[in-house]
């Protein structure tokens, strides 16, 4: 099997172990994961989580790394050279990479567009007395559905100045769409030397994100009720593996692994 000689590779062994930690953690640790535990019967969930990992995703993971490491190629190369019928799921190993990275861009520039807005003083999520609020608007969280806090309303009226359906489009948000090409512009700063600029930044990239995780824990611990959701992720539901829509779960859980 021929290899190419000539491509980049890191500087440092460390800094493709900080990028691939950084790649650990991401918006499913926070966002996603915690809602597919709490759906799914909390503790039990994380059995058939592991049991996936530990059979498909830690495998498949590594045989990514050794193939990638032998023939110092890209996706696409890569697996052609060791069989040339994988040559497409390279390809679709790629076009879901450009999928992946349109969609969290997206989330980025919201994150973005939350930190400028956090300058000012009072946040502007912080009461209902704006110009977006509705009549249902609350300073406090409640278990009705016909009323939404003003955080939910910034975030659909002022940020996403969502409409009432598909069919009415709006018009373009010039702020966000800004946002948007400096979030790109971020990213190519990032990437734009490959290996050489990427090495750089994942020593803050793959580090800070367990800050904010650390940070999130120890003030979440302090809210109220923190007990008892603890305790929930670690007393499980067992009669929740026999639901079929955990069972769905996991399948979309298993493919988003992978």
């Amino acid at each position: 099997m021929e290899r190419q000689s000539n491509r980049p590779t890191w500087s440092r062994q460390i800094e493709f172990t900080l990028a691939g930690i950084g790649c650990a953690v991401g918006l499913g640790n926070v966002w996603r994961f915690p809602y597919l535990c709490y759906r799914s019967g909390g503790g039990a969930f994380l059995v058939p989580y592991l049991l996936m990992l530990v059979v498909l995703g830690i495998p498949l993971l590594y045989m990514e790394l050794t193939v990638g490491q032998y023939t110092r190629r890209g996706p696409v190369h890569a697996l052609a050279n060791v069989c040339p019928l994988l040559k497409g799921v390279g390809i679709a190993s790629v076009a879901i990479s450009f999928i992946m990275c349109t969609y969290y861009n997206i989330v980025i520039t919201w994150a973005l567009y939350y930190l400028f807005s956090s300058f000012q003083a009072p946040l502007p999520w912080q009461s209902c007395n704006n110009t977006w609020n509705t009549p249902n608007c609350t300073n406090h969280a409640t278990n009705s559905s016909f009323s939404s806090t003003a955080s939910q309303e910034f975030f659909k009226y002022k940020m996403l100045e969502q409409m009432s359906g598909v069919e009415d489009a709006g018009v373009l948000r010039w702020d966000l769409f800004l946002i948007l090409l400096l979030a790109w512009i971020l990213i190519y700063f990032c990437i734009f030397k490959g290996v050489k600029s990427t090495g750089k930044v994942v020593y803050f990239t793959a580090l800070f994100p367990y800050v904010i995780l650390i940070a999130l824990l120890i003030n979440n611990a302090q809210l109220p009720g923190a007990m008892d959701g603890i305790k929930f992720f670690i007393i499980p539901q067992w009669d929740k593996l026999l639901s079929v829509e955990v069972r769905q779960t996991r399948q979309r859980t298993r493919g988003t692994s992978v």
